[in-house]
């Protein structure tokens, strides 16, 4: 799959299938839609194309900072490319762009650069400056300008909005199973390792302690799970704690993992967690002691858990 920064740059002659839209998950329902345009594409002789857009319209135009999104644009990026796309358009959403008239976008943006010979879009989608067009003027701009446009059902667009809002209830609510099976792969998140207060060393269970880098990326429920991560090639389990830590006082949210069986310095390393399993709600202790005694008891969770799943 070639990626590209914006419209623009998509240099490329073939005549594409092109489909439109956030993909955020990248998840099962999406997955369906992805695959129609791939086999479409391969079908008919065409090149098929993603075109999708960052910043999410929601954070330009209404200026939402909080909104939490379940992919970063790179997770996207690497799972859209595992669907079999021949080409990625990550177009930039500013003001400017969203002011774009519906010709302006269709003739300049799907014609022009990308040459969609034929859209697949949702039997919703609308487009344009004030999003004023909708599928039936994508049609008729067809017509004018020779493609073809084939509509995702009201059923289609539905378990894809439906499939959206269950992973991010489920996420918030520490639901993993549910999030995973949803989204068809582990939820993940990804960050550097940078020094915390070293609290976990002190009681013998030292802790990868991850700063992320997108502060619209969805956490999970403030908890502690069962997670895995690949470090240098290798599958390494671990117990991830989400929270403040308010047992010795702390007040910021933290992502700190004690890995199973490991003791590698990881600071300044980029790694992925991966959550498989909840087990419980972040507690209050009344001593430090106590609060080992339940990691613990997370620890031989954990490890029934994994060995179940052998």
């Amino acid at each position: 799959m070639k990626k590209y920064p914006s419209a623009s740059a998509y240099k490329n002659n073939r005549q594409s299938v092109v489909t439109i839209g956030t993909f955020d998950g990248a998840h099962l329902g999406h997955k369906a839609i992805l695959n129609r345009v791939v086999e479409t594409a391969k079908k008919e002789n065409l090149d098929s194309v993603v075109l999708t857009f960052f910043p999410h319209p929601r954070m330009v135009l209404q200026q939402i900072s909080d909104i939490k999104l379940i992919n970063t644009i790179d997770e996207r990026t690497q799972l859209l490319e595992k669907s079999g796309l021949d080409h990625l358009v990550i177009h930039p959403f500013t003001h400017a762009f969203s002011r774009l008239t519906a010709l302006e976008y269709v003739r300049d943006i799907l014609v022009n650069s990308l040459k969609a010979k034929k859209i697949i879009i949702g039997y919703d989608h609308r487009f344009g400056r004030n999003r004023n067009a909708d599928i039936e003027d994508l049609k008729e701009f067809g017509r004018t300008y020779n493609f073809e446009v084939e509509e995702i059902s009201a059923k289609e667009i539905d378990d894809v909005a439906i499939s959206s809002t269950k992973i991010r209830k489920a996420l918030n609510e520490g639901d993993i199973e549910t999030a995973n099976v949803y989204l068809g792969y582990n939820y993940m998140i990804s960050g550097e390792v940078v020094q915390g207060k070293a609290i976990g060393r002190t009681i013998k269970y030292p802790t990868a302690n991850l700063k992320l880098k997108e502060n619209y990326k969805l956490v999970p429920k403030n908890g502690v799970y069962v997670v895995q991560s690949i470090i240098d090639s290798e599958k390494i389990f671990g117990i991830t704690s989400i929270g403040t830590n308010p047992t010795v006082g702390g007040t910021e949210k933290t992502i700190e993992t004690h890995f199973l069986n490991f003791n590698k310095d990881l600071y300044g390393k980029e790694i992925t967690i991966e959550f498989l399993m909840y087990i419980r709600d972040e507690a209050t202790f009344n001593s430090v002691e106590l609060l080992r005694q339940e990691i613990v008891k997370d620890e031989n969770f954990a490890k029934q858990y994994l060995k179940e799943r052998e």
